[in-house]
């Protein structure tokens, strides 16, 4: 059963801002760890922003100053707000919960647990 789901990706133009939301069930949102990831076409997925233990916070060196994210305990879900958006930026986006041997900030691939199905985001110059 899907377990994260994705929604808010779309076509933007550069400097334009997307909001990402990803609804989890409370399984595994009450995980201490979690993570937006995404892939460009051609590039292996790559670890973007998490937020452990509601209160450690990490970006990626690529989007610091850009994206924020956070998430709502209550309605079980985590946004990703991406601002300045850049070609680069470019990739699906997937959300992704901390398995039971996670450690660091959960921005590797062996740490993950459960992935969404992805939303596409697109930014043209």
């Amino acid at each position: 059963q899907v377990q994260l789901v994705e929604s808010g990706g779309g076509s933007v133009q550069t400097g334009g801002s997307l909001r990402l939301s990803c609804e989890a069930s409370r399984s595994v949102f009450t995980t201490n760890c979690m993570a937006w990831f995404r892939q460009a076409p051609g590039k292996e997925r790559e670890g973007v922003a998490s937020i452990k233990r509601n209160t450690i916070i990490t970006y990626a060196d690529s989007v610091k100053g850009r994206f924020t994210i956070s998430r709502v305990n209550a309605k079980n879900t985590l946004y990703l707000q991406m601002n300045s958006l850049k070609p680069e930026d470019t990739a699906m986006y997937y959300c992704a919960a901390g398995g039971s041997s996670w450690n660091g900030n959960c921005l590797r691939e062996a740490d993950i647990g459960d992935w969404g199905q992805g939303t596409q985001v697109t930014v043209s110059s």
